[in-house]
């Protein structure tokens, strides 16, 4: 059963309408599910996007920021919690802490560099967690194509690749997560053979 969700997304916001009611439809379905949204703090784009949807709905909103990025990415001054760090490491191991799945929103470097951290911690068995990417309109279909580049150049192994949920709706993406199983191929460093 989940009982936090750790949301990494841009502190961008493209203006996408539809992108907004897709956020604002997770915060509802989160809030329903009794879900808290744990994220990086921010007032600012979809963060803060995200962050206000889930408390006007009456949820729970835990950020977390790291004392340099307090001023620049605006910490959020509504959450039930915020949790401040002395640096961007601290505060991805808290966030990863806390939560009990992963779920990535569009975004930037930033938003790719906390999946692939989280991923790559649940392929050398770090932690057991789901991780699902909502995919809105398409967004991660070239990451995701990426990821089939790697398996077929065998760089990584198909199980592992499988580790990801690819899901376009946020009811379907929750519904994933909640009952994913997670098997990581922990010999993936000493088999050479990846076909």
């Amino acid at each position: 059963m989940l009982k936090f969700v750790c949301v990494y997304c841009g502190a961008n916001f493209n203006g996408d309408a539809g992108l907004e009611a897709v956020v604002e439809d997770l915060a509802t379905q989160m809030v329903a599910k009794n879900i808290s949204l744990v994220f990086g703090g921010g007032s600012i784009g979809l963060m803060g996007i995200i962050a206000d949807a889930v408390l006007s709905r009456g949820g729970e909103a835990i950020g977390v920021i790291p004392q340099f990025l307090l001023e620049k990415e605006v910490g959020h001054k509504g959450l039930t919690q915020m949790i401040v760090t002395e640096n961007m490491h601290q505060r991805k191991q808290k966030m990863a802490d806390i939560a009990d799945a992963f779920l990535i929103l569009p975004g930037g470097f930033g938003t790719l560099e906390e999946f692939f951290e989280v991923l790559t911690w649940l392929q050398l068995g770090l932690h057991q967690k789901p991780i699902a990417v909502l995919n809105y309109k398409g967004f991660y279909d070239f990451l995701f194509k990426q990821l089939d580049v790697m398996v077929e150049q065998k760089f990584l192994k198909a199980t592992n690749r499988d580790l990801v949920i690819n899901a376009s709706d946020a009811l379907s993406v929750l519904e994933q997560l909640e009952c994913f199983s997670v098997q990581a191929d922990e010999v993936w460093f000493r088999d050479r053979n990846l076909s």
